[in-house]
């Protein structure tokens, strides 16, 4: 049916907790109130001891990219359809602007890969790794004509994707005058490959040592860098998985002084630290990611950031490679580096785990308030990227993209009955409080407890509005 009523669910938004009705119309919210009532042609769900969430919107996936010889597990398709169980119903993947594509071609490119595959609603980033005059100009009508306002780049990585501070200080100038936002990956990457090298060249190999060549302060010193690149252009910066004190230091300094920098942490940062890289066992290559997990106490400090808004938001940087070679078709995935730690793809899993996790280790545990959830995992990011009120908002007019979740439901978390491609979660075994019932996207219920209703192709690209203008 066309016309649904959730009925008698406890509706809890960034600033909002009570019980009441959504009456959903042609894919929007026409009304909320107390016993809407409900015409022949209704249909009633009731929510009644359910949580009425605003679908999550994850700003920071890698669907289908790839990076150096190695292409993550997860397509559009797999991906988005893992997101949904997780809660999740608008993802802002990346358009790859490599050394010899146009930043147009590269759109065009994406744009087809989530017409053709996506379950649920996205957008997308630009990774830049090229700076002219030209590219400055595609830039500008991507904002202006694709609805794409933000684009990263990396301080990392020479010889492959690494900008210098001079391109990244005219693409800042230039996005920040028209409304957009430079995302930044904030790793000294000089430093870190002759790290690399040194380690190297002693013999080092186990993927441990991927961590030990990217040390905190590395993260900390781009960090600051790029701040300052930033307050030069007189325009507004979002820092990428920050991890590190060394990096949240900084950004904590510039917020005081009213500069416009924004961060995102991921659950992984949240829930591991260091104290993993205890061997030099293979299999640690399930905790390699850029940049590295970091102390128990960055962790407690990450944590303390996400309740005081010195961290804005939690996106999961859902960057999946299997640790069995071969699995479901995909080559060169984390075994690849088996004999050199610097050719183990760096990413994880996550997208689906979110806000489970979140729920479980955030809000049952008295960190944040069940209204902090949502703005960490739905709102925020909605109105940092131009997507808001359309979504991250139970509110008349927006999408009715909605999630029913049981806060009191126990489950165990493992790779085994995850909806993606990937074939493990750092999360295997762990038991969790907190459950996704249903997730409705723009009306159409795509979850029903264990039940995929959705499909490939149902997600629309939602251009969005100026970023980091919140």
């Amino acid at each position: 049916m066309d016309r649904k009523i959730i009925r008698n669910g406890r509706i809890v938004t960034a600033i909002d907790d009570y019980v009441a009705d959504i009456l959903i119309e042609r894919g929007r919210i026409v009304a909320i109130g107390q016993s809407l009532p409900a015409a022949d042609d209704t249909e009633v769900i009731d929510a009644a001891g359910l949580l009425v969430l605003p679908g999550g919107v994850d700003c920071h996936t890698h669907l289908d990219n790839t990076f150096g010889d190695s292409t993550t597990c997860d397509s559009f398709e797999s991906g988005t359809r893992s997101a949904a169980f997780g809660g999740t119903t608008t993802v802002v993947d990346f358009a790859f602007q490599r050394q010899d594509v146009p930043l147009p071609e590269a759109i065009a490119r994406a744009q087809e890969k989530g017409r053709d595959g996506a379950c649920v609603d996205y957008g997308f980033h630009v990774i830049v790794t090229r700076v002219d005059a030209q590219a400055l100009a595609d830039m500008r009508d991507a904002i202006r004509h694709e609805g794409i306002s933000s684009f990263k780049m990396f301080m990392a990585y020479p010889g492959s994707v690494m900008v210098d501070d001079a391109a990244i200080f005219q693409a800042m100038r230039m996005v920040g005058q028209h409304g957009g936002m430079v995302c930044l990956h904030a790793e000294n990457g000089n430093v870190i490959e002759l790290l690399i090298q040194e380690a190297l060249a002693q013999g080092h190999t186990a993927p441990k040592y991927h961590a030990l060549t990217r040390p905190a302060i590395l993260e900390g010193e781009a960090t600051h860098r790029g701040i300052k690149l930033a307050e030069l252009a007189q325009a507004p910066v979002y820092f990428v998985h920050l991890s590190a004190q060394e990096a949240l230091k900084h950004v904590v300094e510039a917020r005081d002084l009213g500069v416009p920098v924004f961060a995102e942490t991921c659950p992984h940062y949240l829930f591991f630290d260091d104290s993993v890289y205890d061997s030099e066992d293979f299999d640690l290559a399930r905790y390699v990611m850029s940049p590295p997990l970091r102390s128990k106490q960055a962790q407690d400090a990450l944590w303390t950031a996400l309740r005081t808004d010195d961290l804005q938001l939690v996106s999961t940087d859902h960057c999946p490679f299997c640790m069995k070679e071969g699995h479901l078709g995909r080559v060169r995935q984390k075994p690849y580096g088996r004999d050199d730690f610097s050719k183990i793809p760096n990413g994880v899993p996550g997208v689906e785990t979110r806000l489970a996790t979140i729920h479980d280790g955030g809000v049952r545990t008295g960190r944040i308030s069940l209204q902090r959830m949502v703005e960490l995992t739905s709102t925020a990011p909605a109105k940092l990227f131009g997507l808001y009120p359309r979504k991250g908002a139970i509110a008349i007019g927006s999408d009715a993209d909605l999630v029913l979740f049981d806060p009191g439901e126990n489950h165990v978390i493992s790779a085994q009955t995850q909806h993606g491609n990937c074939d493990f979660t750092l999360f295997e075994g762990r038991e969790v409080t907190g459950k996704v019932r249903q997730v409705y996207l723009r009306g159409n219920r795509i979850v029903d407890g264990e039940a995929w209703l959705g499909g490939p192709g149902q997600g629309l690209y939602v251009p969005r509005g100026e970023s980091g203008g919140w």
